[in-house]
């Protein structure tokens, strides 16, 4: 889970290379490091920290002049985050450097057998195996040697190299981890993720599993484990170079939440509408009518936020629809050797499209015969390339770690299958489909409403900024809701907080309620109001200070809490993307008032693309 950017062409590389990297800190600030050729000599500086200290001992990069280089931020696997660990790493003499996103998993293995043939090792990286397997492979051929190379390696990796022999080339590998090249006005850059090339084009190469890539100033090849030579077609990233900046915000996280509204409204109705006539119409699907009422089974598949978004389609999906619904994280799907049913499909969310977990769990369901839709934000992601088909949730660059708008899109992305799916197996009648398509066009409305009234929430979050524990309870799609409310505080502040099905309370997690701790009770499901309330209630009799988040009129719920956030009324199955607005604000402002870096909270990374 590490930013890797190359370049090379007539500028000096060092301030692109700074610059791209500063685009994807938020996939790894553990360290950083640049390598730059300079006509004679591969010269390379590294740090521990931030990005602004390498920026700070570069001065902005000058200090290593030269038009060819690479680049590299650091989320730590292997070795603790220092400078000797950072990468690039070199190859014993210095005329090889390497750049790695990945983790090589028989790291161990190939370094006992590179110590056995003299070569020392300095770092205690995975990284510098490759360094140094690059060296005892070379004859002068970097394709012939990279490929040498990935047949000894297993694992996952994007690779970004240089060779002091070959100083008017940047080469390039990857295996299961993401690597983009574009053409630029004056040369050709390599990365790990969209944001960082943006400034420089809008057309990219999506590099596939075990391509090769080698850049000159004014060309780029591609090449297969063959060494034959590939043709690809570019993609065009609609993105806004905009879209990526704070634009006068004090953090990405919120000014992503501010972008929610406009989320939801481009995964409703993008390029090419999913709301035709009044119906919903997703041709990303690819399938027939006939295809979607022979469906018996859905696996939900995804990781963190997205798995939150899961739990939510799930109740959405079988309520609405009626089909039975499996949701998995990603990381233990495979591992409980599931049982896949005849005529089921695996729907995988992952903002990114890059998640290790997720795009593993995709191959094992295609292995065995299982159509896959992906719902994924980044265009011509791994997930979104490998999947059957794909449904885009329209959100834009997402920057911050702690995922907002990305998770407001996808779960719209599963309110209109849900519907689709229901329309179509005449769970749902034409009254029924207007009026949830109704209450899904005011979403937008409803969301910047609460974002406007944001003091109150901040003026609650800053009573509990010394909390040392918070709970979330709720019931049905209050407990989904819950799951992403207690992830963001968390993963922000710090803060130690769970969530927990509201009715789980009596069998052991109420021992933890003590005089003062914090509860927030989720309440939007009405049918369940009286019995969450009766939760509140044995909570609060032990002690604990209840915030509830309900919906508009629901007034019983102040005899039982000591606070309470009104959210608007909508459909019940919408619920999720009203009442979660209030607890993203919550956790952002509990976590400016501790002084946290909310952006880049720690030991954290945005891509998670090693298992």
């Amino acid at each position: 889970m590490c930013g890797i950017v190359g370049y090379i062409g007539e500028s000096q590389a060092a301030p692109i290379l700074l610059e791209g990297l500063a685009k994807l800190e938020y996939r790894g600030y553990d360290s950083a490091g640049i390598a730059v050729y300079d006509g004679s000599q591969i010269n390379m500086m590294k740090s521990v920290g931030r990005l602004k200290v390498l920026n700070e001992l570069t001065h902005d990069g000058e200090t290593l002049p030269g038009t060819l280089g690479i680049g590299h931020t650091r989320w730590a696997t292997h070795g603790s985050p220092n400078d000797v660990n950072a990468h690039p790493h070199y190859n014993s003499d210095n005329t090889i450097a390497v750049v790695h996103n990945g983790i090589i998993e028989n790291y161990m293995k190939l370094r006992k057998r590179l110590t056995a043939h003299g070569y020392t090792f300095i770092s205690e990286t995975d990284t510098e195996v490759v360094a140094h397997l690059l060296d005892y492979y070379y004859k002068g051929n970097p394709i012939e040697t990279i490929i040498k190379v990935m047949h000894r390696v297993e694992g996952s990796y994007a690779l970004g190299i240089i060779f002091k022999d070959h100083p008017d080339e940047v080469y390039a590998v990857r295996k299961d981890s993401p690597l983009i090249v574009g053409h630029t006005k004056d040369g050709n850059i390599l990365a790990s993720d969209v944001p960082a090339v943006l400034k420089y084009t809008r057309n990219v190469y999506f590099i596939e599993n075990e391509e090769i890539v080698r850049l000159s100033k004014t060309d780029m090849k591609f090449y297969n484990v063959d060494e034959e030579e590939l043709e690809k077609e570019a993609t065009t990233i609609e993105w806004d170079v905009s879209a990526a900046e704070k634009g006068g915000y004090e953090h990405y996280m919120l000014k992503e939440m501010y972008e929610q509204p406009k989320a939801v409204r481009d995964t409703i109705s993008p390029a090419d509408p999913r709301i035709v006539n009044n119906k919903i119409e997703i041709s990303e699907l690819n399938m027939t009518d006939e295809e979607i009422c022979s469906i018996h089974k859905l696996y939900i598949v995804a990781c963190g936020s997205a798995y939150h978004a899961g739990v939510t389609g799930k109740y959405v999906i079988e309520g609405l629809a009626r089909i039975p619904v499996e949701v998995d994280l990603a990381s233990e799907f495979r591992y409980r050797d599931p049982i896949y049913e005849k005529n089921s499909m695996a729907i995988i969310i992952s903002q990114s499209g890059e998640t290790a977990d997720s795009l593993a769990a995709l191959r094992d369901a295609k292995a065995h015969g299982i159509k896959v839709l992906g719902i994924v934000n980044v265009v011509g992601s791994s997930i979104a390339r490998e999947a059957d088909s794909v449904m885009y949730t329209w959100a834009g660059p997402e920057i911050a770690v702690a995922t907002t708008k990305a998770y407001s899109a996808q779960l719209i992305a599963l309110y209109l299958l849900a519907m689709k799916f229901a329309y179509t197996r005449q769970q749902i009648d034409d009254n029924e489909l207007q009026t949830l398509i109704k209450d899904l066009r005011k979403l937008p409305e409803q969301m910047e409403l609460l974002l406007n009234n944001k003091e109150k929430i901040q003026h609650f979050a800053n009573r509990y900024i010394a909390s040392r524990d918070v709970f979330f309870i709720g019931r049905g799609i209050d407990y989904a809701i819950s799951l992403e409310g207690s992830l963001k505080l968390k993963e922000i502040s710090y803060i130690h907080s769970e969530a927990y099905a509201a009715g789980e309370l009596k069998h052991g997690t109420i021992s933890l309620i003590e005089e003062g701790t914090l509860v927030a009770a989720v309440l939007t499901q009405e049918q369940l109001y009286k019995k969450t309330i009766s939760n509140m209630v044995e909570v609060k009799s032990r002690g604990a200070f209840v915030l509830a988040v309900t919906n508009t009129g629901n007034t019983e719920v102040e005899k039982a809490a000591d606070y309470v956030i009104y959210i608007p009324q909508t459909n019940k199955y919408f619920a999720n993307s009203l009442a979660i607005i209030p607890l993203q604000l919550f956790g952002y402002y509990v976590s400016l008032g501790k002084g946290c870096d909310i952006d880049k909270p720690r030991n954290l990374a945005k891509s998670v693309t090693v298992e």
